[in-house]
């Protein structure tokens, strides 16, 4: 696999996997990270660890198609065959679901299909998990398909909410189940 990211702010699963194929516990290679954010670490991030990196957004690209299809480029100029979205915050164009349908991933920060969907990001899941009194939450890696947090799911790892626990401590927890989620699940899609 020749793995491209999508990444908003830090990055933290585009880091992590790029460490997996380095060290050899995912056999890929990482070739490039867009990002919509001129300014995210991840940007910087990717190019100091030599990956293709661009800042590709809507101020770039006012017109949604024409940023649907410089993303697009981009990506299959990298050689990207498979794309994880790591922190991704902007819906994708058609262009891209197409040409990535069943070879593109996201992680997402519960055990969905509960609290996902339009506006259930990073401490707003958690803050959701919390309030509705679950028991357990966790995290779901899926394929992305045109629907927010709807694809097929790849694999899910629980994580027990803990009397007492908040915002913080639960975000903790569920993090730290993160990477090997996502590592096995893009193992069983190679």
């Amino acid at each position: 696999m020749r793995l491209g990211f999508l990444a908003s702010h830090g990055g933290s699963a585009a880091r992590f996997l790029t460490a997996a194929c380095r060290d050899g516990r995912l056999g890929a290679v990482p070739v490039a990270l867009a990002s919509n954010n001129s300014a995210s670490p991840a940007l910087a991030w990717a190019r100091e660890a030599g990956l293709r990196a661009a800042h590709l957004s809507g101020a770039k690209y006012p017109d949604p198609d024409a940023l649907d299809a410089a993303i697009l480029a981009f990506l299959q100029e990298a050689g990207a065959d498979t794309l994880v979205l790591s922190g991704y915050m902007k819906a994708l164009g058609l262009r891209v679901l197409s040409a990535y349908a069943g070879r593109l991933v996201n992680i997402h920060p519960s055990l969905l299909p509960r609290h996902g969907g339009r506006g259930m990001y990073g401490d707003r899941v958690h803050e959701a998990v919390l309030a509705s009194g679950d028991v357990e939450s966790g995290a779901t890696v899926h394929l992305v398909t045109a629907g927010i947090d709807e694809g097929p799911v790849l694999g899910q790892v629980r994580v027990p909410v803990l009397p007492g626990d908040t915002l913080a401590t639960l975000k903790a927890r569920v993090q730290a189940t993160e990477g090997e989620l996502l590592l096995g699940a893009l193992r069983e899609l190679a």
